[in-house]
């Protein structure tokens, strides 16, 4: 979501990284470029402005530090001021328990299965959590909960002959108290616009339940509407957080960098895909390091103990020392990298990497790769060396590519195996000239 943001940013920041002597001239025409990327972000005009002001008064008041250049100075201000744009300080949930957590939005915004995901969420830091259904307008949305709530082991609750919305909630938190649940999660509905009657019916359940958090999920890609979204909901239900979903979208992200700012209220935890795990905690200082190009390596090295299979790791580790590194090894790679989300997300991660566009045939070009490998024998992935045309005709008519793909996949592996036996070997010149031939010749995907 931030990509294009990021980009505009590290432009505007060009031109005062390699400055020696900060002026207010040379700051003052970056911060207008800074300006001017935070609105084409759709950030909403006042934040823009203060947040450029607050920028511009801490550089006027700082003195360089000696040893640090003072471009650097500047982007070490702007990321600082990023961060409490963005909610600095603790924003998690209540200790209280039972934890009950009232979930409301519009229609479309990703509610229902936030509500799954938050729940899955908790339950991996030790509560027992409970759905509730309370959308009694879509029965699409209760089979959808009651689907995911089965998929995770979560508690459930639904009734699908009443329509009074604070009778069921009051149902649904006496079912999870007697089942022991310590955190209850009631999934409201939606509208595709605010109105009276949505407003009343979430403030009467509201009362009835007394939740101790009352969680906005709104779509990302809103734009500016969602920080209007927002506001309404706060004046009429004291909000204590917002979920923000779809950043994994292409929207421009200003809803984000504009909500806490103008509705007071945090960003808790964020949607960053479609699958049931992609739902995180919301750390301001990540996300800005993030903006700013930074990488978020604490987000990567989290997502990787969280996916990557420990005794898979350990194999792999074993076959790299033997010297060892064979086709079945790879797949078994390919599929832990995958767990960790896009390839292009893994990149903005990596320190110095989120301007590196891996082209929208990334994710497919492994896909492919894959492909061809599971139509191998596990006597072909463990040999390679006896895949000779034949084989290597039915491989293609397997996987669904042409032969000349499987033989280019082939001959790239044939190279990185090269680099793996060079790293047992211990010469380090020998295997970084082998991996630039190997990047010359298009690398391998998922490497």
């Amino acid at each position: 979501m931030f990509d294009s943001l990021t980009e505009k940013l590290s432009q505007a920041l060009r031109n005062l990284r390699g400055v020696g002597r900060l002026t207010e001239e040379n700051t003052a025409e970056a911060l207008r470029e800074v300006r001017t990327a935070l609105l084409a972000a759709d950030v909403n005009f006042k934040v823009a402005r203060d947040f450029t002001d607050r920028v511009q008064s801490e550089c006027a008041g700082q003195e360089v530090l000696k040893g640090v250049a003072p471009g650097q100075q500047v982007i070490k201000i702007i990321h600082q001021e990023l961060v409490r744009l963005l909610g600095e300080g603790a924003s998690g949930l209540s200790a209280v328990r039972p934890l009950k957590i009232l979930l409301v939005g519009l229609h479309g915004s990703g509610k229902t299965t936030s509500t799954a995901k938050l729940g899955r969420l908790l339950k991996k830091r030790g509560y027992r959590p409970f759905l509730v259904a309370v959308d009694v307008y879509r029965p699409a949305a209760i089979d959808q909960l009651e689907i995911l709530a089965k998929q995770e082991e979560l508690g459930f609750y639904c009734d699908r002959t009443s329509t009074d919305v604070p009778s069921i909630g009051a149902a649904g938190l006496a079912a999870a108290t007697a089942a022991g649940a310590d955190a209850i999660l009631f999934d409201t509905a939606g509208r595709l616009q605010i109105d009276a009657e949505l407003i009343q019916e979430a403030k009467s359940l509201q009362s009835r339940i007394e939740p101790g958090e009352v969680l906005l999920v709104v779509d990302g890609a809103l734009g500016q509407e969602a920080v209007n979204v927002a506001k309404a909901f706060h004046d009429a239900l004291a909000l204590t957080g917002i979920v923000l979903t779809k950043l994994d979208g292409d929207a421009r992200g200003g809803a984000a960098l504009s909500m806490k700012a103008v509705t007071g209220v945090p960003i808790k935890f964020a949607g960053t895909g479609e699958k049931i795990a992609d739902f995180e905690e919301f750390h301001p200082d990540r996300l800005a390091s993030r903006i700013l190009g930074m990488g978020d390596v604490v987000s990567l090295v989290e997502k990787a103990q969280e996916a990557i299979d420990q005794k898979e790791a350990e194999k792999l580790s074993e076959s790299l020392r033997k010297g060892d590194f064979n086709l079945e090894d790879f797949l078994a790679q390919l599929k832990q990298v995958k767990k960790l989300g896009s390839m292009q997300g893994i990149m903005g991660m990596i320190p110095g990497m989120s301007g590196i566009k891996l082209g929208d045939d990334a994710e497919k070009r492994m896909a492919r790769t894959e492909a061809v490998i599971q139509s191998m024998t596990p006597q072909e992935r463990r040999k390679p060396e006896l895949l000779n045309g034949q084989r290597r005709q039915r491989i293609a008519g397997g996987a669904g590519v042409k032969i000349v793909e499987v033989n280019q996949i082939l001959n790239q592996f044939q190279e990185m195996r090269k680099v793996m036996r060079m790293m047992k070997g211990g010469d380090p010149k020998k295997m970084m000239r082998q991996m630039e031939a190997l990047k010359r010749k298009g690398g391998f995907p998922g490497m």
